[in-house]
Formats: C-alpha cells, structure tokens, sequence
C-alpha cells in the first residue's frame, strides 16, 4: 500500500495543480478522470504498439552509441509518447464542448500525460523500489506534466484557430523535442556530466510551462 501511495501521490499532486490553476471555468471532474483513464490505458497501449513496431523495424541494441540513444530517445521513446498522449487530446478531449477555453488545452494535455505517468510509475515503483518512486516524485512525473502543459499551449491555441493542424502539430513537436532531449541527456550518462544535461532540459521546459499557464490564464474568456 505504502509503495501504491508512492506512486500515486506526485501525480495526484500534479492533477490538482493544474485543476485549481484553471481558475475562471473549471472543467467537470467526471470528465476529468475519463482523460486520466484514457492517457493511463489507451495512451499506453498506442505507445506498446508503436514501440514494438520500431523494434522490429530498427532495433537499438548498442546502448553506448551517442547517435542510437539520440535516435531512441526523441523517436522510439518521445515521439512515440506524446503521439500516444496527442491522439486522445485531439480526437477525444479537444472535440468535447467542455472544451471551450485555450487553457483547457493545457488542463486536458496533463489530464492524459498523468493518467500515462501514474501507470507508469506504478509499474516502475513496485518493480525498483520506493528510491526509484522518491526520485521519480520529483524527475519523472513533473517532466510528464511539463510535456503536456507545452503540448497543451498550442493545443488550447488550435481549438479556436484557422491554424489547427499547423497549431496541434506545433505542440506535438515541443513536447517531442523537450521530452527528447530531457531523455537523451539520460541515455548518454555513460559520457560525464551529461545528468545535467537532462536537470537544464526540463528547468527549462519549466519555465516555459509556467509561462504558458500564465499566458493563457490572461486571456481566458472567463476572467472577470
């Protein structure tokens, strides 16, 4: 129970970050819990898919190759990923009509990214331990929500766009990139120093996720 808790807790943590952030229109709780539910089971199983398909495809057995870790971190594992996360954001969340602000897009992005993370670190902390889920706490699952607070940016922007292919395309692409390189810098830590690397990477999707929050808290149609 302990080890579940663990698991469980960072990204509840997450969920109701980003629940009371909306702060002029909050969106339905049920509907909520159904994008948590679809990133943790349909998200994750597009990604188990893919991944396997790429396997068979291209293998990557040489894991102290710069250019086979590049490859498997912003292809195999990144793209993979957030492609997994933005198929339910696009045809399942962004079509509903309680998506009706631009932040929305940023709300429903994380929804899917947590309900991916907790499974994932669920499996991760009962197989490695409460160490692995401790610094998963404060690596991992933040990275997950960074990722879908940039995917979502663009997202919330496309919804109510003449651009909506070039816009949801744009957050699919910056959660790749910073997802890629935040995992790239990890798969290379056979070179010295690359762990900062991935620390730099995802302070700096931080940052910019924060701004996106704030950008899209300031033009909400709902503020008073």
């Amino acid at each position: 129970m302990s080890l579940l808790l663990l698991a469980v807790a960072p990204v509840t943590i997450v969920i109701l970050y980003i629940y009371f952030k909306d702060k002029f229109e909050k969106e339905p709780i049920k509907f909520l819990l159904k994008n948590v539910l679809l990133g943790a089971t349909a998200s994750v199983l597009i990604t188990f898919i893919l991944s396997v398909v790429l396997n068979l495809i291209h293998p990557l057995d040489n894991e102290k190759s710069v250019l086979q870790m590049f490859i498997k971190a912003f292809f195999v594992v990144a793209l993979v990923e957030e492609f997994s996360k933005f198929i339910i954001v696009k045809f399942y969340a962004q079509k509903n009509k309680e998506f009706n602000e631009p932040f929305d897009g940023i709300v429903y992005a994380v929804m899917v990214s947590m309900g991916f993370a907790l499974l994932e670190n669920i499996l991760y902390v009962f197989k490695y331990g409460a160490g692995v889920g401790v610094v998963r706490a404060f690596t991992a699952v933040p990275a997950h929500a960074t990722f879908g607070i940039l995917m979502g940016y663009y997202m919330g922007k496309a919804k109510f766009s003449k651009n909506k292919f070039q816009l949801n395309l744009l957050g699919l692409l910056a959660a790749t990139i910073f997802h890629g390189a935040y995992d790239f810098f990890l798969f290379i830590n056979f070179i010295p120093g690359m762990l900062t690397g991935a620390i730099l990477s995802l302070l700096t999707g931080i940052v910019l996720a924060r701004k996106a929050i704030i950008k899209h808290q300031n033009s909400s149609v709902f503020k008073v």
